[in-house]
């Protein structure tokens, strides 16, 4: 039987993610003619970052923001921070065009952020 609570979750974690990529990406692209990938990459995930605590709380995930979770979900991001930026890495030193190389990263680390953000915002107080 499906769990209609984490299906919704998995859904709105979906547009949330979406959204926030989106941000992500064009902020990266809009810098990446002027700037290092990975300096174009950390501005755009700084700003994305704040997007996207505001609305996993409020609508992800449906939990009032605390300092305990503001904590975790920081965590969660650094260590996704350092995971995107080793596969960006990886990918331009891949040959990957810099232009494109966040999709195939973004395909490896969003996954891997829902878990990590799912686990530190549902903890109990």
């Amino acid at each position: 039987m499906i769990d209609k609570q984490k299906l919704g979750e998995v859904i709105r974690f979906g547009i949330v993610g979406v959204l926030a990529t989106i941000l992500q990406y064009a902020i990266y692209w809009l810098l990446i003619r002027w700037l290092n990938p990975s300096v174009a990459m950390t501005i755009g995930y700084l700003i994305s970052f704040a997007f996207n605590f505001v609305a996993s709380t409020r609508y992800t995930f449906r939990v009032k923001a605390s300092a305990k979770r503001g904590a975790g979900f920081a965590f969660s991001h650094a260590v996704n921070y350092v995971l995107q930026m080793l596969t960006l890495n990886l990918f331009l030193w891949l040959g990957v065009p810099k232009q494109w190389a966040p999709i195939p990263m973004f395909c490896i680390c969003v996954p891997v952020n829902f878990v990590l953000v799912r686990f530190f915002l549902k903890l109990k107080r």
